[in-house]
């Protein structure tokens, strides 16, 4: 007990180096984290700004696989057009008045002396009854007149009248005779004002727009603004046909009869069979062009009026021998041939897809496309040797 009594209490000290020596190795470790992410932030983008100097985009150039027409070497030169009725007609009313009847709408066919649309008549019809009221009052005045002439005649033969008797009857019957020529004129003009109430179709056709409803006032062109002036356009169908301008130095490779293709924008697969049938003989100054129409061999319900249209005039061909079945073809220059296969590069979303394909017959510089592309596909047109799938490029 004495021996542990006389020990040195002051030498006893508590060891504090474990907790600083603990939190400067934390300390350490966390500015190491730091550096290594200050690096990282640093060098990722770094990388990827070298990669970009490194790494090259190819610019290239397209084409599109489309239709073309196996009548192409054999087409003199390819004109732009529309499609246009040749027998059109905007249908008015003859006379001012609110529209009562519309019978048609659009699309709908008509026949010759149809009743399209009828106008409000109640004031003409009742001028028309008026008029045959008359006429019927004048038929009867001229019975009387009639009688009373003939007695006075009579009369005179026996001396029993004088002239002046004979002569007032004779002009009583005359007025008589005048009073029923113009009440018959005016039942004529009541009958023509009430079928110009009337609006009919002037030929077989059909109609295009509709440009008034029933409860509105139409008049005549020469009439007011504030009314509707023609109620609807009617064409005849089977008078379609396509003008295209041709410009003055190629239009005398053109003739009437010559053989044509023509080709509708809206139908791109489709083909038809056609000739010159006008050569308009004026020629547009403004433009330098001269109007030709090309009337359709053959057509279908598709084609309609105001449509956009390409010609290709043709020439050593019978119209029996024009082929019309489009062909979907490419740029001979867009194909490469790999370990005996063709390959074609599909441009999407700036990348290309090496896609085989099977082709046919040439024509000129395209080549038919039997398989592996559709049309509107946009392909590079003289692939480089380093091109691959998956390769960026950029248009050029």
């Amino acid at each position: 007990m004495a021996e542990k009594e006389n020990i040195d209490l002051s030498k006893l000290k508590i060891k504090r180096e474990e907790e600083p020596r603990t939190i400067d190795g934390s300390r350490k470790r966390r500015g190491i984290f730091f550096y290594i992410a200050g690096a990282l932030v640093l060098l990722i983008p770094a990388f990827f700004f070298l990669k970009g100097l490194f790494t090259t985009t190819e610019v290239v150039a397209l084409t599109t696989v489309s239709y073309i027409s196996p009548n192409q070497a054999s087409a003199l030169l390819t004109a732009s057009g529309y499609v246009v009725a040749q027998r059109k007609a905007s249908i008015a009313s003859k006379a001012t008045g609110r529209l009562v009847y519309l019978g048609y709408e659009e699309g709908d066919r008509v026949k010759k002396g149809d009743i399209i649309a009828r106008i409000e008549s109640a004031d003409v019809e009742a001028a028309l009854n008026q008029a045959k009221a008359s006429f019927e009052v004048s038929k009867a005045d001229r019975n009387d007149a009639e009688q009373s002439l003939e007695r006075a005649r009579k009369l005179f033969e026996g001396k029993l009248i004088s002239k002046a008797e004979l002569d007032a009857a004779q002009a009583r019957y005359d007025r008589v005779i005048a009073t029923i020529s113009a009440a018959n004129a005016a039942i004529k003009a009541a009958e023509v004002q009430l079928e110009n109430t009337i609006i009919r179709a002037p030929f077989d056709g059909t109609i295009l727009t509709k440009n008034a409803d029933v409860g509105e006032v139409v008049a005549p062109f020469a009439a007011g603004v504030s009314s509707r002036v023609a109620v609807v356009t009617i064409a005849d169908m089977s008078s379609l046909e396509v003008e295209a301008d041709v410009s003055e130095s190629n239009i005398e490779r053109i003739s009437e009869n010559q053989p044509c293709e023509i080709s509708l924008d809206a139908y791109p697969d489709k083909r038809y069979r056609g000739v010159v049938n006008k050569i308009v003989p004026t020629a547009d100054r403004a433009k330098a062009t001269v109007l030709t129409k090309i009337r359709f061999l053959e057509k279908d319900s598709r084609v309609l009026p105001e449509m956009s249209a390409k010609v290709n005039f043709l020439q050593n061909i019978s119209t029996d021998s024009i082929d019309v079945q489009p062909i979907l073809a490419v740029d001979s220059d867009a194909i490469v041939k790999l370990n005996d296969e063709k390959i074609v590069f599909v441009f999407k979303e700036n990348k290309v897809v090496g896609t085989l394909v099977i082709t046919g017959k040439s024509f000129g510089r395209f080549v038919e496309i039997k398989s592996g592309l559709s049309q509107g596909d946009k392909v590079v047109l003289k692939p480089s040797k380093d091109l691959r799938t998956g390769s960026s490029v950029k248009m050029k």
